[in-house]
């Protein structure tokens, strides 16, 4: 059965992405684990962590509980991030738990070129995300998340499920997240 990671960086209650992200979750099957940034439970690194991750690295000390994190994002095999399109990318906090999983030898490891190789074991990867306005083709959290998915983690399958202009004035924003929903499920068949 699959393990199924689902990083909800949707701290709004009533959030739209959210709304997207569990009928994605619905299709996928397996078993869910759900990290739940909104909880403030996720802050970035201080020096002091940062010092005592790479002392722990160093010493293969990598079931220490500073890398719960990166251990839980290695051993999923479909990762589902959802996060809004805040300020031309995504929520703080996503980039705080991305930092805490992103562990040289737990998530990725350089090879003897000093190129990235990934150590995650998940075949997919799908961000979810919705903006108020139009992305006009840019999506700058998604094409991080590609990046760091394609060059550290090695993640063969990146997918983006997107709603837009949910703010722009007289849209009918039941609808677009409908027709989003219908484009996801027929990517899907």
């Amino acid at each position: 059965m699959d393990e199924v990671l689902f990083v909800n960086a949707c701290i709004r209650p009533q959030s739209r992405t959210l709304r997207l992200a569990r009928h994605v979750l619905e299709g996928l099957g397996g078993r869910t684990e759900e990290v739940d940034l909104s909880l403030g439970q996720v802050l970035p690194l201080s020096a002091e962590e940062a010092e005592r991750r790479e002392r722990l690295v160093k010493a293969g000390a990598l079931d220490d509980p500073l890398l719960d994190y990166a251990r839980q994002f290695a051993r999923a095999d479909q990762i589902l991030i959802a996060a809004p399109c805040w300020d031309l990318s995504f929520p703080a906090v996503l980039r705080a738990y991305l930092e805490r999983v992103s562990v040289t030898g737990v998530t990725f490891h350089y090879n003897d070129q000093g190129v990235p190789a990934g150590l995650c074991r998940a075949r997919r990867l799908i961000y979810v995300t919705t903006s108020g306005g139009p992305m006009g083709g840019q999506n700058l959290g998604y094409d991080y998340i590609k990046a760091l998915a394609d060059t550290f983690f090695h993640i063969p399958q990146v997918q983006c499920l997107q709603a837009e202009g949910l703010d722009v004035w007289g849209a009918d924003v039941e609808g677009i997240l409908r027709q989003a929903m219908e484009r996801w499920d027929a990517q899907m068949r």
